[in-house]
């Protein structure tokens, strides 16, 4: 059933994988990536630097910003953002808030890395920077900042612009970042699942719970980019990141994933660093959407993302030992290593859903931070900027105190000495004109 979604191709390919080997000649073998995440010496990669459209792994540069503003002091994790009209309009998958809902940017964070939903992203980016715009400038800086050469973000979601980019090497770059600056965070990627008003949200991530290790981090689709995952493992003591981009199936990229993830653990040289990596010839991303999309209706491909993955019985598709993966020789038998079905547990997992919830933490008296009125816009009520009671705003952060103004006392106007009335006689109606007939052309 799999197979019939995609183009020759992409079938070709699809079968070299399932029947003979992953790494089996594939004219269009797209982006991968495997790096040891404390010393950022690369392991596996092909075509790493390769501009691709990242999809909701842009969700991970958003996270990194935000918690980063959290770092700078401009906001805490209990903070409140307001949905705005804006925020609340995205295409999906989204949460569905209504416009004015709050969220504390702890809550936003834990819905962003298992939901995934772009009106949260976007409700981040305003609660952050005051507009989508800013937020993408930040995002951009930040990307400058972390060596990110083949990355430009124009949104915090990842919804398909030809203008937003990234790569496998840049996604490597910020997912080390994350766990090497915020470890006191590394928990938001491994959430299973979230619950929400009695509700049970999963994660996408087809690892978790299947893979040994696996521990984070965030997989992402649109049409023009295939499925993307950022994916981290750990195995005594030694932590992995592996990026895959532009698989043709959920499945496919759980799949690749964990053999890549596998044949990481079993490798014991190191290559390059992530920044000594040679940039790609191509500028400008391929576009899968004939592979990945030509062939779902509308409902499957809004529903992509919502797969869920499940374990295949037996599925031999054996690796290369020596790294080199896809568009390179069939490995003979002594090379291979373990198969699909022995690295993927079919077990589904059980995860204790992590308790999220809608509205201002309990006590919370700081600021609540929305999205900055535009110059043609009204100016917004101080109420969405400001607590009610400032005095009491002892748990904002140092950096917003500041902001939170006492509210200024009415002005005294003097009174006016009434107007004097004036007097009209009412003219007499006069008698209704007939109602002309209605035509046959009158509208």
């Amino acid at each position: 059933m799999l197979l019939k979604t995609m183009s020759a191709s992409a079938r070709a390919c699809a079968a070299g994988m399932f029947g003979l080997a992953l790494a089996m000649n594939c004219a269009h073998a797209t982006p991968y990536l495997v790096v040891d995440a404390a010393s950022g010496h690369t392991l596996i990669e092909n075509q790493a630097t390769l501009p691709w459209y990242p999809a909701s792994l842009t969700k991970l540069m958003t996270t990194y910003v935000a918690l980063d503003a959290v770092r700078q002091g401009r906001l805490t994790m209990d903070t409140p953002l307001t949905m705005s009209m804006r925020a609340a309009r995205s295409a999906p998958s989204k949460m569905g808030f209504e416009p004015g809902t709050l969220v504390t940017l702890d809550n936003a964070l834990k819905m962003l890395m298992v939901k995934s939903p772009n009106d949260i992203a976007v409700m981040v980016a305003e609660g952050v920077s005051g507009s989508v715009e800013a937020f993408a400038d930040e995002m951009n800086a930040t990307a400058a900042k972390l060596g990110m050469t083949q990355s430009h973000f124009v949104n915090p979601n990842g919804l398909h612009d030809p203008e937003h980019v990234s790569s496998a090497r840049d996604m490597a770059l910020v997912a080390r970042a994350l766990l090497e600056e915020f470890p006191e965070h590394v928990d938001l990627f491994s959430i299973g699942a979230l619950q929400l008003d009695g509700i049970v949200i999963a994660n996408h991530n087809g690892l978790l719970g299947h893979y040994a290790g696996a521990d984070g981090m965030k997989t992402g689709f649109t049409c023009s980019s295939g499925f993307n995952v950022v994916a981290s493992a750990t195995r005594d003591g030694r932590k992995l990141i592996a990026v895959v981009l532009g698989a043709p199936t959920v499945h496919m990229r759980t799949l690749e994933t964990a053999q890549l993830l596998e044949r990481g653990f079993n490798q014991t040289d190191a290559g390059p660093q992530l920044a000594e990596l040679p940039r790609a010839q191509e500028t400008k991303p391929r576009d899968m959407r004939p592979d990945i999309c030509s062939r779902r209706s509308a409902a499957a491909i809004e529903a992509a993302e919502e797969e869920v993955f499940a374990p295949p019985k037996a599925v031999p598709a054996p690796v290369a030992a020596n790294g080199r993966g896809r568009g390179q020789q069939a490995p003979t038998p002594a090379e291979t290593i373990a198969s699909a079905e022995e690295l993927l547990t079919r077990a589904n997992p059980h995860f204790d859903p992590v308790p999220v919830f809608v509205g201002a933490k309990p006590g919370w008296s700081g600021p609540v931070l929305a999205a900055k009125p535009t110059p043609a816009a009204p100016p917004a009520a101080a109420s969405a900027y400001s607590a009610d009671k400032p005095a009491e705003a002892q748990s904002a952060p140092l950096a917003l105190q500041g902001a939170v103004k006492p509210p200024e006392p009415p002005k005294k106007v003097a009174a006016k000495p009434p107007e004097p009335k004036h007097y009209r006689v009412a003219a007499r109606p006069r008698p209704k004109a007939a109602k002309p007939a209605k035509s046959k052309n009158d509208d």
